[in-house]
């Protein structure tokens, strides 16, 4: 048996999707079932893969004037909780720039922690021993040191990289040469319904945004 962890780039994944909107000019399909999705890739990966886990790395952008971005994102969330999805939150950061036309000082926010987290993972993941084989759902250049780590380190386990929508990176593909693309018909297909039940203490519903319909 091949049991297989997946890695997920929110960030990366998300821009992929407004990417998919805009050039591919299909409804929005931010309501992704990532769970699902990940379960339909394991047939790429090997005829005997396994879904073992699936950890989704990502940010709240607090900095942001418009509140309701935090709160569909906490809401995507809790939605991926309930399909067994394991979420591990980072931080923005911000710092100053110098525009480099009008010589002003501003401030920007940058997410740093998501690389590093999944670089961090995917060691700890082949340590324990939890698994044979990681896909990491990115096209971060930034992830490449973490994947030569892992080879070095576990020889035996494998590391694959799945790019999503128009995020094919080749220097990614020479370090995890059986890399793949997730194809648009991976996101269409594998979306939440409108309204998710979450079932815990008390019972909660939460519905697809209306902006995101």
């Amino acid at each position: 048996m091949n049991r297989v962890v997946f890695l997920i780039d929110g960030f990366n994944l998300y821009h992929s999707i407004v990417d998919i909107s805009s050039l591919v000019h299909t409804p929005c399909l931010k309501w992704l079932n990532i769970h699902a999705m990940c379960a339909s890739l394991l047939s790429v990966i090997s005829r005997d893969a396994k879904l073992e886990k699936i950890y989704y790395f990502s940010a709240l952008a607090h900095h942001m004037k418009d509140t309701s971005v935090v709160e569909r994102h906490t809401d995507y969330i809790e939605c991926l909780k309930s399909t067994g999805i394991e979420p591990v939150m980072g931080d923005f950061k911000s710092k100053k720039v110098i525009c480099s036309h009008c010589h002003k000082e501003f401030r920007k926010h940058e997410e740093k922690v998501t690389d590093v987290g999944i670089g961090v993972k995917l060691i700890e993941v082949f340590a324990n021993k939890d698994c044979e084989t990681v896909v990491l759902i990115t096209g971060d250049t930034d992830v490449r040191p973490a994947i030569e780590t892992a080879h070095r380190m576990f020889p035996y386990n494998e590391v694959l990289v799945a790019f999503p929508f128009n995020r094919k990176n080749d220097e990614l593909k020479l370090v995890a040469p059986r890399s793949f693309k997730i194809h648009v018909d991976s996101y269409k297909n594998n979306q939440l319904p409108p309204r998710v039940m979450l079932v815990g203490k008390t019972i909660r519903t939460i519905n697809k945004p209306s902006a995101w319909v």
